[in-house]
């Protein structure tokens, strides 16, 4: 394992668990895994924390049972993914002029290029969460993914721009940080399960990441390596167990457990006599439910997520001619049976499921390959993005340093060889000087040199006065 590599730690608030995976890159560039714990969530609904002091109590369950998976765990910052109902997107444009023209594009410039995006006019009631770069523009020149080096007098990109209820966050950060702990990020969560489930070709490609939560799902559409487009649609699991619980009148409950262990996303491919026995409440008869039925409850909800992500497709122009890569399913409820070949009919997209496997290392354990970790996996992942940024840029930093001193070193050798060679020039003058001169020539000369000598002396006595009066003051002060 490499030691030199921070632990990054991921916290996913879902509506239906919270969990807090801790992991640190080898050698190699892959994950491994060094603390992992869970707990039930019952603060949050829809994405959005609705009961801080549950949610409180749900992270530091989580928190306990990561620390019981290793004891040797510190966790002090972490990086928590972000979801709900008040996440909107735009698209901007922004441009900056810059002064230097003969100078290399360098970070400084799209920095600040980024950051003026934040002075975006949005709702009173929102705030900017990410501003993520699509494509640069050099003067004339378009469609530029890494502009620095180039040379250009106007400098612009396109946008998109993530914002969020500023209430919302303000939830999020109160039961992070009273639950003992430092937000270092807050990161949009399908892009975190993208980073999970996604490899170089799929962002080439194209694909739709469509991240299937408890409270929400969320959609992330990529194409040429840009993100195209981002959106929340407010139906999810959740959504499926209440059906489930409403029209067949059992309790929430087994609603659930029936969604998990019986539940069909196809009602053509559930079996006509196939039967589950549910206990009666209260001495009630046991009550019988066609799993055929609950089929078709649970394809009606989710024919109509589907239904929002074809629209959102739609609304970006991402027909399925131009998704080579498909669209990966990932969250907890991609595991309903047969959800792919219900997604490919509704979509027209070749499907499939999305494990956050890709980037992990072997030994860990089997759980975590399961989709509904893929957001927290992608939290770390996104982690060791910052980091690995941050060290190159101290790196580059660090040579440039070195090689102005250098530089002025020498400079500053060659200074001093110059003036070497211009004390012995003088040298070799006043003792051919003092051959040929006369006696009132040479003591001028002396009396020149005196005065000189005088003045110096005179100089650095000023100097040192001047600077003990200067540090009196400053004891003072």
């Amino acid at each position: 394992m490499n030691q030199e590599a921070p632990i990054i730690v991921g916290l996913d608030i879902g509506t239906t668990k919270i969990a807090a995976i801790a992991g640190r890159k080898n050698e190699y560039g892959k994950l491994e895994i060094l603390g992992f714990g869970k707990a039930p969530s019952f603060g949050v609904q829809h994405g959005m924390v609705l009961n801080i002091d549950q949610t409180i109590k749900a992270i530091r369950q989580a928190l306990e049972n990561c620390y019981a998976s290793n004891p040797n765990l510190e966790i002090n910052e972490v990086y928590v993914g972000i979801a709900g109902h008040h996440i909107k997107s735009l698209q901007t444009r922004g441009d900056i002029v810059r002064n230097d023209t003969d100078a290399e594009i360098s970070q400084k410039d799209i920095d600040q290029l980024i950051n003026d995006q934040y002075k975006t006019v949005i709702p009173a009631s929102d705030q900017i969460i990410d501003v993520i770069p699509q494509q640069y523009i050099v003067d004339a020149l378009q469609n530029i993914t890494y502009p620095i080096g180039m040379s250009g007098v106007k400098v612009g990109a396109n946008f998109h721009i993530i914002t969020g209820d500023k209430n919302a966050i303000r939830n999020i950060n109160r039961s992070v940080e009273k639950s003992g702990l430092k937000i270092r990020d807050l990161v949009l969560q399908p892009l975190a399960s993208a980073a999970a489930v996604m490899c170089d070709m799929d962002f080439e490609a194209g694909v739709a990441i469509v991240d299937i939560g408890g409270g929400t799902t969320d959609l992330a559409v990529f194409y040429e390596g840009i993100l195209k487009h981002t959106a929340v649609i407010p139906y999810g699991g959740e959504n499926i167990t209440n059906d489930i619980k409403n029209g067949l009148g059992v309790l929430k409950t087994q609603a659930e457990q029936m969604k998990v262990q019986f539940g069909y996303a196809l009602a053509d491919e559930a079996k006509n006599n196939a039967y589950i026995t549910i206990p009666g409440l209260r001495g009630q008869s046991p009550k019988e439910i066609s799993v055929k039925n609950l089929a078709h409850i649970i394809q009606a909800r989710m024919s109509e997520i589907l239904d929002f992500v074809v629209f959102h497709l739609k609304q970006i122009g991402m027909d399925n001619k131009m998704l080579n890569g498909g669209i990966i399913l990932t969250g907890g409820g991609s595991q309903l049976k047969h959800l792919i070949q219900l997604t490919e009919y509704s979509t027209g997209v070749s499907a499939r499921i999305g494990y956050p496997n890709e980037h992990l290392a072997s030994g860990h354990i089997d759980e975590l390959t399961k989709p509904m970790y893929a957001t927290c996996i992608g939290l770390i992942l996104k982690g060791y993005n910052d980091y690995e940024n941050d060290r190159r840029a101290l790196e580059e930093n660090y040579v440039k340093i070195n090689t102005s001193y250098l530089a002025k070193e020498q400079a500053a050798r060659r200074q001093a060889e110059q003036e070497e060679e211009w004390m012995e020039d003088e040298e070799t003058a006043t003792i051919e000087e003092t051959v040929t001169a006369t006696p009132q020539q040479v003591q001028d000369r002396k009396s020149r040199e005196r005065n000189a000598s005088l003045k110096t002396f005179l100089d650095r006595m000023k100097t040192k006065i001047i600077d003990m009066f200067t540090e009196e003051e400053d004891a003072k002060l």
